[in-house]
């Protein structure tokens, strides 16, 4: 299915909101794909799809994201943000109705401020400044992920290595995923039964069994299952499955990872009764590969500040 652009000014303030009036990009893009108020889904969000220009793997909610920051800043309803750093809310964004984001105030003032962009451009070719303030017309759609007018929006090369990580993934083998998981998991502290803890894969029960210790030396028994889907999310069966899994291991508490997400229902069903589970998908995933600096190699780079693009 193709991607439809998404009008996200006003889900970031939302968000925002929900989380205390400051957040990392990822974290709003979690709070606006859990919130029930609007239909976008975490395929929608972190799922990369190839541009029409090359074929490179992009993620096009990035541009919508992009403008959606820009535009509030624009209009004054977040503080001036730089790439990589947790975006923070004015007073006006914390005090504010989302829903009358933008208000007609607002439509002015980011077009006099699209219009001004355009007008510094190289590129001369016409634009629809109306489509442009909503971030939902056929002008986006042909940026394919790679509009110059978004030099400040979200979609930073730097993190592309993500994209390529998680598609490499993909391809491991059952036996590799499960290897993989089982390595990134010992860098959290679990240490794996070994004779228990590390079952073949295809063994319908659980990819793995171990034990980590808390800062209060109590320790938990633990049970990993591994998913590695393309594309499909885990359902609600698979939850209840692995929960009986949990329950005939006499495990504390399951890790569940996957490559792909989790349906509404299998996130709601994690969290019922008595065993708890702890969910891992592709987004999550990546974001441990940085953290724990797994088979990945630090590369040094440099990014243009906002002096640049300031005027005198």
């Amino acid at each position: 299915m193709a991607y439809k652009r998404h009008n996200v000014g006003h889900l970031i303030i939302r968000a925002l909101q929900l989380l205390g009036g400051n957040a990392s990009r990822d974290a709003i893009k979690k709070a606006i794909i859990e919130d029930d108020a609007n239909d976008i889904s975490y395929e929608d969000v972190f799922v990369p799809v190839p541009t029409k220009r090359n074929g490179k793997l992009h993620i096009p909610f990035n541009l919508d994201f992009g403008f959606g920051l820009t535009n509030l800043r624009t209009c004054g309803y977040i503080e001036d943000y730089v790439r990589r750093k947790d975006i923070t809310l004015t007073e006006l964004g914390r005090i504010t109705d989302y829903q009358k984001f933008p208000s007609n105030e607002d439509r002015e003032a980011i077009k006099r401020y699209w219009k001004k962009r355009i007008q510094e451009h190289t590129d001369t070719r016409e634009h629809n400044l109306d489509s442009v303030c909503n971030a939902s017309s056929d002008t986006l759609d042909a940026a394919d992920g790679s509009n110059e007018l978004t030099m400040d929006n979200t979609s930073d090369s730097s993190e592309d290595w993500k994209i390529m990580a998680l598609e490499q993934i993909k391809r491991f083998s059952p036996k590799k995923f499960e290897g993989f998981s089982r390595s990134l998991l010992s860098k959290i502290g679990i240490h794996f039964d070994s004779k228990r803890g590390i079952p073949m894969a295809g063994d319908h029960g659980i990819d793995g069994f171990g034990y980590i210790e808390s800062e209060d030396l109590r320790t938990s028994k633990v049970v990993i299952q591994c998913k590695r889907y393309t594309d499909c999310p885990v359902s609600e069966p698979e939850i209840d499955k692995f929960k009986g899994a949990m329950s005939s291991n006499a495990a504390d508490y399951g890790i569940f990872i996957t490559t792909s997400s989790f349906t509404k229902q299998a996130i709601d069903k994690a969290l019922q009764g008595r065993d708890i589970i702890t969910l891992i998908d592709g987004q999550r995933l990546v974001e441990m590969i940085e953290k724990y600096q797994l088979y990945i190699e630090p590369v040094q780079t440099y990014a243009l500040t906002d002096y640049y693009y300031q005027e005198d």
